[in-house]
């Protein structure tokens, strides 16, 4: 007999005998009923969990982590309002299922169903994952993270208190509200757990409101590698700003009460707090996995032995809330109802063509207030005689800082966050006076931690802000890159576009700094970032283009609910000239406010029919130089300038080519780089002569040799002529 139906009968066999475990008395705080109908949700979850594993052997369902051993987190839901976003540990069905009772029309036994079978039915996911989360029940999907979910519980907290004074057009979270996340032992050690709970503290020490209540469900293992004994309450009871309670959540009244205690604490003083609560693992992590192959059979038993059900049971019984008969009754029902809209279940469609698995990865467009930019009164008094320079050429760096500026003016819910980015002004002067104009709570100094930056972002956006994160610099991003590829880009696809978290992440980044900084300063590989399906990605290299794409940019993430990834080249920052010194030929005028370039809008340069040079960022600069070497020799050139690198213009950029022989200048490594996909472009799309010139598979030098792996104007020129002679 397995240990799913030992855990069955025992509790058949044990009620019926009324042979309850040890446990202490009933804890004041829950009513009779209230408690009889968290006990409802908790066999209702471990129902379900029965029911997914013969669904599996059936192949008719598709996950078997389940939450048996967590039903105390019914208590939790119960200590909560609906309306309290939280983000949930995968073993948490009876917390959503507890919650769903709080809310009229939910139907958890069918919906919970429906996302075993990946039914194309599915209200959360439409069928593309099991995952627990509900728009109506304020829950975000989760499918199995470690950790990766605390981040953005620590902005969304964030974001409730800069509502309060600066409610955005979209918000959803109400003044009084706190969030919530929930997390295994194991996960509490995860680098992403650790930095979410140390911002959230951070934070909170500075008395800035941070209304989050961490609960942590402890079951003494994580897969087969034990939590030590003691270990989440040395490590976490004493945390600066931080608030420490525990419970024992196999006892559902005090589960309750330490969980209202902890919530209500949350409430009134907008700090975090972390709830501990004890829990025990049934059957092993999943269905796969046998856990007497790496545990006693000794300790399995002891944990089956205190099984949650049984302690609800026990103490409702004496509570004279329910007879012996009257729980097994609630129990076999419970697994006959499943079983029986189970059989319906699996007869629902499922998602069967790419393009239905793929109709969510990009989001819904939403209704957003009209606007007609900020006015000149507005623009006079925050930008001052700086208005007066705009009419003159400027650098890069100079434009975007009043695009940031208009941007801000213009749409008040927008807010910047990062290392440095406020009284600084960021490493480069990019975010100069922002703060100083804007104010702290819309222009914050974060932490040094990515990952709490982009978690940041993602909270702020489920309340209905346009964040723009800035990380300092490219080869930084690797520290948080699942905050972009396993939360902000997945939440439409895993919600069925009812989630998303649309932002600008700003970034920058390339490479040719001269001597400064090596590889992580000149990071010159957009790798990864290029696979992510959804997401956008900008590289604009001259002022006027940087303005109008932010521009865009910003609509994209505010209308249209995107990820957009802006990179900025860091050379190209203070350059203002092209082919001599003096020149000025790099710099722009600031382009109108109203002007945006869209992602179909490609630059081009010169109507040279002998060859097409595609490129962007540093290469576009470099390119340009090329060019007029080229003209030098009797060989007319066109630029093409991408601007927007995912997705690609593929029409515009063949329009724009034509007849010509290209070469691709692609400052990014030859493995991993644009070059690749543009050569797979030329391919299919029948330009009979391309080539490539990319930077080499290296890291970047510190010294003299930081551009010996980089394209080189004098490099480009000559790869032109060997196009041409091919």
């Amino acid at each position: 007999m397995d240990r799913v139906q030992i855990v069955h009968e025992n509790f058949l066999r044990r009620v019926g005998a009324q042979d309850f475990p040890d446990g202490g008395g009933i804890t004041p705080g829950l009513d009779i009923e209230e408690a009889t109908g968290l006990f409802r949700a908790q066999v209702l979850s471990r129902a379900l969990d029965l029911q997914s594993r013969v669904m599996q052997k059936q192949g008719q369902g598709f996950y078997t982590i389940g939450s048996s051993g967590h039903e105390g987190m019914a208590a939790v839901a119960h200590a909560l309002r609906p309306d309290d976003i939280a983000f949930l540990h995968y073993r948490d069905a009876a917390f959503q299922i507890a919650r769903a009772d709080q809310v009229d029309g939910q139907d958890m036994l069918r919906d919970m169903l429906l996302s075993f079978a990946c039914s194309a039915d599915d209200p959360t996911s439409g069928g593309r994952h099991k995952v627990l989360g509900s728009r109506a029940l304020m829950i975000p999907p989760q499918t199995s993270t470690i950790a990766s979910h605390l981040p953005k519980a620590v902005g969304a907290a964030h974001a409730i208190g800069l509502a309060r004074r600066n409610p955005p057009e979209h918000g959803v979270l109400p003044r009084d509200g706190i969030a919530m996340c929930s997390f295994g032992d194991a996960s509490a050690n995860h680098s992403t757990s650790q930095g979410a709970i140390n911002a959230a503290c951070w934070t909170a020490v500075q008395g800035v409101p941070m209304p989050l209540l961490f609960v942590c469900e402890d079951n003494g293992i994580g897969i087969s590698t034990k939590t030590p004994s003691g270990w989440i309450k040395a490590s976490m009871s004493a945390r600066p700003g931080l608030t420490y309670f525990e419970a024992d959540g196999l006892d559902l009244f005090a589960a309750y009460a330490s969980a209202k205690e902890a919530a209500d604490f949350v409430r009134i003083h907008r700090k975090p707090a972390f709830l501990h609560l004890r829990t025990v693992r049934l059957y092993g992590h999943a269905g796969a996995d046998v856990a007497t192959s790496y545990l006693p059979k000794a300790e399995v038993e002891a944990d089956e032995a205190n099984d949650p059900l049984l302690h609800s049971a026990r103490l409702l019984v004496a509570a004279g809330a329910l007879s012996a008969d009257d729980a097994l009754s609630i129990y076999t029902q419970t697994l006959e109802k499943v079983a029986e809209v189970a059989q319906d279940i699996v007869t629902r469609p499922r998602l069967k063509t790419a393009h239905d698995v793929m109709a969510s990865i990009i989001p819904p467009k939403r209704a957003c207030a009209a606007t007609n930019g900020p006015s000149a009164q507005d623009r006079r008094d925050i930008l001052g005689n700086e208005i007066g320079q705009m009419d003159t050429p400027q650098p890069l760096s100079k434009i975007i800082n009043w695009t940031l500026h208009d941007v801000m003016l213009a749409h008040p819910e927008t807010l910047l966050m990062g290392e440095d980015v406020g009284r600084k002004g960021g490493v480069y002067g990019v975010t100069q006076k922002l703060q100083s104009r804007f104010g702290p709570a819309r222009v914050i100094d974060t932490l040094l931690d990515e990952q709490s930056i982009l978690g940041f972002a993602i909270g702020a956006a489920h309340n209905g802000f346009i964040p723009m994160p800035e990380i300092q610099f490219l080869a930084y991003l690797h520290n948080a890159e699942d905050q972009l590829r396993g939360e902000a880009a997945t939440l439409p696809f895993f919600s069925n576009g009812q989630w998303t978290n649309p932002m600008v992440l700003r970034i920058a980044g390339l490479g040719y700094q001269k001597g400064f900084g090596g590889h992580f300063h000149n990071d010159n590989s957009l790798a990864v970032l290029r696979d992510i399906p959804g997401l956008i990605i900008a590289c604009p290299s001259t002022g006027a283009d940087a303005a109008m794409m932010l521009r865009e940019a910003h609509r994209l993430a505010r209308e249209e609910q995107r990820v957009v990834v802006f990179v900025e080249p860091i050379a190209l920052y203070p350059m203002r000239d092209l082919l001599e010194a003096g020149d000025g030929g790099w710099m722009t005028t600031y382009p109108d406010p109203d002007r945006r370039i869209s992602m179909q809008d490609i630059g081009v340069h010169g109507d040279g029919t002998d060859l097409a040079i595609l490129t962007y960022g540093n290469g576009h600069y470099l390119s340009r130089q090329a060019q007029a070497d080229l003209a030098g020799q009797g060989i007319a050139a066109r630029v093409i300038d991408l601007r927007w690198l995912a997705p690609l213009a593929e029409d515009a950029i063949i329009d724009a080519i034509g007849d010509r022989p290209v070469l691709i200048v692609d400052e990014c490594r030859r493995t991993g780089g644009q070059a690749e996909g543009l050569m797979a472009l030329m391919a299919e799309r029948g330009v009979a002569r391309a080539a490539r010139l990319t930077a080499e598979d290296s890291f970047i030098a510190t010294g003299p040799a930081y551009a010996a792996t980089l394209p080189s104007r004098e490099g480009i020129v000559a790869a032109a002529l060997d196009v041409l002679k091919t």
